[in-house]
């Protein structure tokens, strides 16, 4: 017999926002959108620097059906595509900010 509680039910809303926000990249994509305003696909690659093509292509398709990311796209060549946050996703920047603030108060450097 286990001495594991079950999950609680107020913890669910958690586990949406951890299924979100779960990818390794995905809060540094937002804080980047979030500061520029706009950002384009190589904009995103440069500012993060480690990350790969395909990574941030899945992470920024799976932040647009979370729906916290849109893609604009300009019909021209070569292709532009430019992201932005939705409503949703600038909803979530005093979340970012607040989380900015926490890890500078409570991270040392050394911690990354």
């Amino acid at each position: 017999m286990s001495n594991m509680k079950p999950a609680l039910p107020q913890c669910a809303p958690m586990a949406r926002i951890q299924n979100i926000l779960s990818g390794k990249w995905k809060i540094m994509i937002l804080w980047y959108i979030a500061e520029y305003e706009v950002q384009r696909f190589g904009e995103l690659r440069r500012r993060l620097g480690d990350i790969t093509q395909s990574t941030l292509t899945k992470q920024l398709r799976e932040l647009e059906q979370d729906g916290f990311v849109s893609r604009y796209v300009y019909q021209e060549v070569p292709p532009k595509v430019e992201y932005s946050l939705t409503e949703l996703g600038k909803r979530f920047i005093p979340i970012l900010q607040q989380m900015m603030l926490w890890s500078e108060k409570n991270l040392s450097p050394k911690n990354l």
